[in-house]
């Protein structure tokens, strides 16, 4: 590549810098461009398609509460509820606020006296209930992770092992977490008894319900990743003689690295599928007990909320799958 300076394009000088840009838009291959501008446009024209579909279609649906909430009535409730909890934080702080004046007072003049500072006692609002549902569903994810990948490296490297406990998976796989949540309460009910507890039975019962039915794909994809380990890696292992834990933890995980992640991808989706339900029936205080208090509510403005809340766990659904898709690529030696 041969380059042309002169007197007035010097290094860092406003031409020399304007030269380095069009050397380098002429070095984008126009097919490049094409391919980055579909991959922006296409989706972008379908989200506006959806969107107009919408628009048209929903005055046309009618239901007890009204006509069916098009796009301009969902957008509108998102902004009340953001009000609504601005509004709730500002009292909140104003209760605690005055308490601490109150305790201010006692303290000036009886400085042994015993003083506390209460919680507000306000409904928490949909921000709140979303910060539940995903402090509830990582929880969740977080300890069927802990069951599955240990469980799954285990009946990969085991046939006869995994002969055994691959009906109990198979039996299990399937099992419907409206059947799993009774089950799931009444044993929180009967062994979680404490007069202190640090977290509320209906969270232990959200949690425990989405670990049961979100360890599968993980516990079947780390299993079979296991399994398929290349047999080149343990004839080395053989021949270096490693011990079980040093040939997990170098041969073993490194190669099955991609399958784990492929489980926990699957995992993180049915958890969070799961947990809406879960909060429903457990009346947990997440998204799914504000999608069904809404729908007992039967007000006019219930369905734009309820709308509200199904963009809500349909986008967070897609960001927590772009979030564990960008550790995989940091992980996995295959990305």
């Amino acid at each position: 590549m041969t380059t042309i300076t002169s007197a007035n394009s010097t290094p860092q000088s406003p031409r020399w810098l304007a030269q380095r840009l069009k050397a380098l838009g002429d070095a984008l291959a126009p097919d490049q461009l094409a391919a980055a501008g579909r991959q922006l446009l296409l989706p972008l024209m379908g989200i506006l398609v959806f969107v107009g579909f919408w628009h048209l279609a929903a005055p046309q649906v009618d239901t007890s509460l009204g006509s069916f909430p098009g796009p301009a009535q969902v957008w509108e409730q998102s902004g009340q509820l953001w009000q609504e909890h601005v509004s709730q934080r500002e009292r909140a702080d104003r209760f605690i606020a005055m308490q601490e004046e109150r305790n201010a007072r006692i303290l000036a003049d009886n400085p042994e006296a015993e003083v506390k500072i209460r919680n507000y006692p306000g409904a928490p609002t949909f921000p709140d209930q979303v910060v539940t549902s995903l402090f509830t569903v990582l929880a969740g994810f977080v300890l069927a992770t802990a069951i599955a990948v240990p469980l799954g490296i285990v009946v990969g490297l085991n046939r006869h092992f995994q002969a055994a406990v691959n009906p109990l998976i198979q039996i299990f796989k399937p099992v419907s977490p409206l059947a799993w949540l009774p089950l799931v309460t009444m044993v929180v009910s009967a062994t979680y008894v404490s007069d202190d507890p640090m977290f509320e039975k209906s969270f232990l019962t959200s949690m425990i319900t989405v670990t049961l039915c979100s360890l599968w794909p993980t516990l079947i994809n780390t299993s079979v990743g296991v399994a398929a380990v290349h047999p080149d890696l343990l004839n080395v292992s053989r021949v270096l003689r490693l011990s079980f834990w040093t040939h997990v933890r170098k041969v073993v995980l490194p190669s099955s690295v991609p399958m784990i992640f492929t489980g926990l991808r699957v995992s993180l989706g049915i958890a969070w599928m799961v947990l809406i339900a879960a909060e429903m029936l457990a009346q947990s205080p997440g998204l799914g007990k504000f999608v069904w208090d809404e729908f007992q509510n039967g007000s006019s403005e219930s369905l734009s909320r309820i709308m509200v809340a199904v963009l809500a766990i349909g986008f967070i659904g897609f960001v927590l799958d772009r979030v564990m898709l960008l550790i995989q690529r940091r992980v996995a030696w295959n990305e």
